[in-house]
């Protein structure tokens, strides 16, 4: 199974793309999006839509984990924070990709057992989670953080799933 983590953004977008093995986690790729600040945000909406579309088609994942959005000092930023990921849910969905969306705390903490770690204890853990190098980018650790806690969900998931359909 195939699942990109995205932390979503409207100037920098990470992405991390797992390999699921039963209990088996392998990092794919990793990586950031880049997007123009001077660029008008539809056009850069448009750029994540094309952006995201591809890492669907070169990755094929069955399921996508998204940080859900917050509320911080900035209104703008969490507007734009919206549209982002908007389109990004949009192209998910046309790929025939599971959504999934998860606080942020509730990553981090089920990553590195506490919900207000920073981000480079964060990155620390997922590295050592997927035996791979100290990454360099913080955005990508962060969206490969979402891929992990969801992989570590699936089971969750799958009971909830068979107890609605035994209550039908």
């Amino acid at each position: 199974m195939i699942i990109l983590g995205i932390d979503p953004g409207s100037r920098f977008l990470g992405y991390g793309v797992i390999s699921v093995n039963g209990t088996t986690m392998t990092a794919v790729d990793c990586g950031v999006l880049k997007f123009n600040a001077d660029t008008p945000l539809s056009e850069r909406l448009h750029d994540i839509g094309q952006g995201v579309q591809e890492l669907f088609k070169k990755f094929k994942p069955q399921h996508m984990s998204l940080e859900k959005i917050f509320l911080g000092k900035n209104a703008d930023s969490a507007f734009k924070l919206g549209h982002a990921r908007g389109v990004i849910i949009y192209e998910a969905l046309i790929a025939g990709c599971e959504v999934h969306e998860y606080a942020t705390r509730i990553v981090k903490k089920g990553i590195t057992g506490n919900g207000g770690a920073e981000k480079e204890q964060v990155r620390a853990v997922v590295c050592n989670i997927l035996r791979i190098p100290l990454l360099k980018s913080l955005d990508a650790s962060d969206a490969l953080a979402m891929a992990c806690f969801h992989s570590s969900q699936l089971k969750v998931i799958q009971i909830r799933k068979q107890l609605e359909k035994s209550a039908i």
